[in-house]
């Protein structure tokens, strides 16, 4: 048996987050694609649509190998799914995996010390990039639960992409509504999680400005006006 120590759970979990979070997004975009396809492509497009379900279906696979390694490396056992529940629903339902960005958010304010101005603007990059894949992913979804459900008002895609834009920004039109209840699940859920995603990019938008301003005062001489 080797006499090196073990490197603390917490350190090894942090350390595996850390190299897998651009692997795992991009891993996101191939599953994203190939939902693309499997909606948008006709039926007789083959073999791109089987190309397509391969890529999903590999996709999710590495999201449950990361939920598993990282559940592993906790040494919470149980309790990893209660206090990471959110993680649970993406893995669940891995169109919803822009939502992690919150996390990242939550752990930037909770800092004791104040985060380097990079990292809000890293946050708030990242923010706005998932909350353009979170409103397309919802259009997709919804367009999939409406086209040629009677009476829908979404009857292509374009319309989807309308209707999530309107409800992203919460302004509501109102002239695409879903009618399926497929689509309303949808719909409910981007009106939730559009607001916890914005609301992390106005968040550290905020932080950052504030920081700036105060920076600035530091660096002034004293007395000066």
């Amino acid at each position: 048996m080797s006499d090196r120590p073990t490197a603390p759970v917490p350190d090894r979990l942090k350390e595996w987050e850390q190299r897998t979070e651009v692997p795992l997004f991009a891993a996101a975009l191939v599953f994203l694609t190939g939902y693309a396809v499997r909606v948008l492509a006709p039926l007789d497009a083959q073999p791109w649509r089987d190309v397509a379900l391969a890529l999903v279906a590999a996709a999710w696979l590495l999201f449950a190998v990361d939920y598993g390694v990282r559940l592993r490396l906790s040494g919470q056992g149980r309790h990893f799914v209660r206090t990471h529940w959110l993680d649970t629903i993406v893995l669940l339902l891995p169109l919803l995996r822009p939502l992690r960005v919150v996390q990242l958010y939550t752990a930037v304010q909770k800092r004791r010390e104040r985060p380097r101005l990079s990292l809000y603007a890293r946050v708030m990059t990242y923010a706005g990039l998932t909350t353009v894949l979170l409103g397309f992913s919802a259009a997709l979804a919804v367009y999939h639960q409406e086209k040629g459900a009677p009476g829908s008002t979404i009857r292509t895609f374009g319309d989807a992409v309308w209707w999530a834009c309107a409800t992203l920004t919460t302004v509501g039109y109102g002239d695409a509504v879903p009618v399926t209840f497929g689509g309303r699940v949808v719909a409910a859920g981007l009106m939730a999680c559009g607001l916890a995603l914005l609301g992390a990019v106005t968040g550290s938008f905020s932080s950052w400005l504030l920081q700036v301003f105060t920076r600035e005062d530091e660096r002034r001489p004293p007395g000066s006006a």
